[in-house]
């Protein structure tokens, strides 16, 4: 098994460099000085693989098996990348971990890199007084996705983070009469692309058409600053799937998350 390394910034950004769209959340977070890193060096002293160690694991590149014994001693949530990547570290660290309760393999990662037609909606920034409206939707989103009510295992932790999100400037919101039209944030951000995540629509006003407007008017915000907004899905959401599609987004990769 390769022998890992403390990877230096520029190690990591140029990595990140050769899959900005893949990479985006390594990059996010190192650009953030968030990320704990661990990485496997060519002889020329390029990295060939690297993983974030934190709450969630996220490797990436050839040769992620050396990473099983920091994902195996990380106590995570989740492992989540790049299809490929995360087979290889879950074949070298997996009678070491806790079974998954949840195996998610095929989750097609999108990409736009070209304006879609405007949706002319109401989508904004969310402000601070947006929070007690955005805490549950957000809550809601995440029991959706993951399975587990966030609000249940740290309501505190999660209403700080989805502050902060709101002051960072990286979550939007579409409301009308009280309602959620469509709302989401930004789960990374590089110059090179954006990542979006909880893209979510009260299920009162649900198939009506405001997803499709609101999310091509956030990409069109978002493309005027970076050349790629991406996102990534479970492959079984019929309606999430169909949502990217009819704005043009295009499938480029596929994620695979193992979830604790």
């Amino acid at each position: 098994m390769a022998e890992t390394v403390s990877p230096t910034l520029d190690q990591v950004l140029a990595f990140c460099a050769e899959k900005p769209v893949e990479r985006v959340f390594l990059e996010d977070i190192a650009r953030r000085g968030l990320g704990r890193f661990s990485a496997v060096a060519g002889a020329d002293g390029s990295l060939e693989a690297l993983c974030h160690v934190g709450a969630n694991i996220v490797p990436s590149g050839n040769g992620c098996t050396a990473f099983a014994e920091a994902a195996a001693r990380s106590g995570a949530r989740m492992v989540i990348g790049e299809e490929r990547a995360v087979g290889d570290l879950w074949d070298a660290a997996r009678s070491r971990m806790p079974r998954p309760r949840d195996d998610r393999p095929g989750q097609p990662v999108y990409a736009l890199r070209a304006p879609p037609e405007p949706g002319e909606t109401g989508l904004r920034p969310a402000r601070l007084f947006d929070l007690d409206l955005l805490v549950p939707a957000c809550a809601e989103a995440h029991r959706e996705e993951i399975g587990v009510d966030p609000l249940k295992r740290d309501a505190e932790g999660f209403r700080w983070r989805t502050r902060q999100q709101i002051e960072e400037g990286r979550s939007w919101i579409w409301l009308e009469d009280g309602v959620i039209r469509f709302k989401a944030e930004a789960s990374a951000w590089t110059p090179a692309a954006v990542q979006l995540q909880q893209v979510w629509v009260d299920p009162q006003a649900r198939r009506r058409g405001y997803a499709r407007r609101a999310l091509s008017d956030l990409c069109r915000l978002l493309l005027e600053h970076v050349p790629a907004v991406c996102l990534f899905v479970r492959p079984e959401n019929d309606p999430a799937l169909r949502l990217y599609d009819s704005i043009g987004m295009s499938r480029e990769l596929t994620y695979r998350s193992l979830v604790f």
